[in-house]
């Protein structure tokens, strides 16, 4: 079979188990919610509510059917594209989702490409002397960012450079004085799009916090990566055949080492997103940024069960979507790959 019809077998492969796997995080989700303790009508109401006024939001919720019916209905919905209305605010699910993702978007863009510019420098930096001081330097560097509690890290950056230097706002996304920028919901790209330099500056000044907190948390990750698969580069047959040729040592490792050790990061990076996830959630909670991960919280401290099954299977949806494309880049981007 040739390598072309091994390729779209394999994308085929892929793109079917996708639905498959958004199933099966729908199906965990609502069944944790509701095994999990706690009611939602105690959050609504309070514990010391009427119990006919229990009786008839349960109804109105529909949390008085038995739980296969409930989760046909919810298998039915999310069939037809309706992720349910919030049982809080009594909001779609999908305008809450559609307000805030921009959010968070935009906070995990920015943080990724620190991450990456980082945590990449830090791990070529040592490549020139292995086991010297600063890759040494480089290596503690990697373990300890990765291994920094994310509300630790956040509350000791705010400390610094937002309550004892004054340098940047403490939280939130957006200056209480100022209009925020109408538009897509990214409020770096509408304030370029509108020539409004204040509205930037301010979008600019609330992000700066949270996405190098988060980008420095995750860099750790491209640092690790990047030190080890270029190590096994520079032993492999062919960087020694590059050498035995009298090419420079810098030409040995920007053309033939780097390049091969560059390819596992890409997978890398579908990790990274799924970390976003999990970091995001104390980053945003902590900055006070109202992102999706932000209003997950909230959704879980209220019960609200249509926003928190909506928030995940959008933010399940999207992982995915990543790491398919991540698999099928690196599948063409490298020949030896097979099926």
């Amino acid at each position: 079979m040739s390598r072309r019809a091994e390729l779209l077998r394999y994308i085929g492969a892929r793109l079917a188990l996708a639905p498959v796997m958004l199933w099966l995080i729908a199906s965990l989700v609502f069944l944790l919610l509701r095994v999990a303790p706690g009611d939602p009508v105690d959050a609504l109401l309070g514990p010391k509510a009427p119990a006919a006024a229990r009786a008839a939001l349960r109804a109105e919720l529909g949390l008085d059917k038995p739980l296969a019916v409930q989760y046909g209905h919810f298998l039915g919905d999310l069939l037809h594209g309706n992720l349910g209305q919030s049982q809080a605010g009594h909001q779609p699910v999908a305008a809450i989702i559609r307000d805030s993702l921009p959010a968070s978007l935009e906070l995990g863009l920015v943080a990724l490409l620190i991450a990456a510019v980082l945590g990449l420098a830090v791990g070529f930096s040592g490549i020139a002397r292995p086991e010297g001081k600063v890759d040494l330097a480089g290596r503690l560097f990697g373990i300890g960012t990765y291994a920094l509690p994310p509300f630790w890290a956040a509350m000791v950056v705010q400390l610094v450079f937002a309550v004892w230097l004054g340098w940047l706002p403490v939280g939130g996304r957006f200056p209480p004085t100022l209009s925020p920028p109408v538009g897509s919901g990214f409020y770096i790209l509408d304030s370029l799009r509108a020539g409004d330099l204040s509205q930037l500056n301010g979008a600019l000044r609330h992000l700066a916090l949270p996405a190098a907190t988060l980008g420095l948390l995750l860099s750790g990750i491209f640092t690790n990566a990047l030190r080890l698969n270029l190590r096994r580069a520079l032993d492999s047959d062919y960087v020694e055949a590059a050498r035995s040729r009298g090419l420079s040592e810098r030409r040995v490792v920007l053309r033939h080492a780097l390049p091969n050790a560059l390819l596992p990061v890409l997978t890398i990076i579908g990790i990274t997103v799924a970390s976003l996830i999990g970091g995001a959630l104390l980053i945003e909670v902590t900055y006070s940024w109202p992102g999706i991960a932000f209003r997950l919280q909230q959704a879980i401290s209220q019960r609200d069960y249509p926003v928190v099954q909506g928030i995940v299977v959008v933010v399940a949806g999207l992982v995915v979507l990543v790491s398919v494309v991540v698999d099928l880049l690196v599948a063409l981007l490298d020949p030896r790959i097979r099926f």
